[in-house]
């Protein structure tokens, strides 16, 4: 049989250790030799000995995803095997953390990361509980987290002369150690008006980086995961 279809890029190769590695733009395989965490429904085939497990988040953490809608639906898949992780065909990327490290990612960017990491559901500090994505994922010690993005992902640097704001609803994450906080780019008078539709941001401030996506949530998505 032949087809580009089978062309050797489209083609699983056998892994040569444990761990995750970028199938495609569009997918993410792990190489199972014990543990990894994923977000809920993102497995997508796998092959050998593996158990998909829900896994809880602790009280605290299961209060602030009743609350707000937000943060990590995750489960555990324990065994020996590969799998292969995607949502939605929206762009995968790999971040490799080593100590010191920190990073802050939306729940809804999730899509699966090594037990060594240590992460935590926080507020955004300063947003209240107005705009969406602010309560976030803070990802911490050495190890893979894989990302998901919907178009190819905007990085803007972030320095302490140079603050960047960003659309609540288009943050993908930023950098563990920037402050935030609500800016408001319109006066209340024109907000009655109609305004522009842009009327709160986020305020990011320090040394670091913010990564936003190309695109606001479609309505549908925005009410929760």
């Amino acid at each position: 049989m032949h087809s580009d279809l089978f062309a050797s890029e489209n083609v699983v190769t056998q892994a040569s250790a444990p761990g995750m590695t970028l199938q495609n733009a569009k997918s993410i395989k792990y190489t199972v030799d014990g543990e990894c965490l994923a977000r809920q429904g993102s497995m997508v085939a796998y092959r050998g000995d593996l158990q998909f497990e829900k896994k809880g988040q602790g009280v605290g953490k299961f209060i602030k995803r009743a609350v707000t809608g937000e943060g990590l639906a995750l489960m555990a898949v324990r065994g020996r095997g590969e799998v292969w992780f995607a949502h939605e065909a929206a762009n995968c990327f790999i971040v490799e953390l080593a100590p010191g490290d920190g990073i802050t990612i939306n729940g809804r960017n999730v899509l699966c990361f090594d037990p060594s990491l240590s992460y935590e559901i926080s507020t955004v500090k300063g947003a209240g509980m107005t705009g969406g994505g602010l309560f976030n994922s803070v990802f911490t010690g050495q190890g893979k987290l894989g990302v998901v993005c919907e178009g190819n992902p905007i990085v803007i640097p972030v320095s302490p002369q140079a603050p960047v704001f960003v659309d609540t609803d288009a943050v993908v994450g930023w950098s563990a150690s920037l402050k935030t906080s609500l800016h408001r780019s319109q006066s209340l008078g024109s907000m009655l008006r109609g305004g522009s539709g842009e009327a709160v941001q986020l305020r990011m401030d320090g040394e670091g980086f913010v990564i936003v996506r190309p695109s606001e949530l479609r309505p549908e998505r925005a009410t929760g995961n």
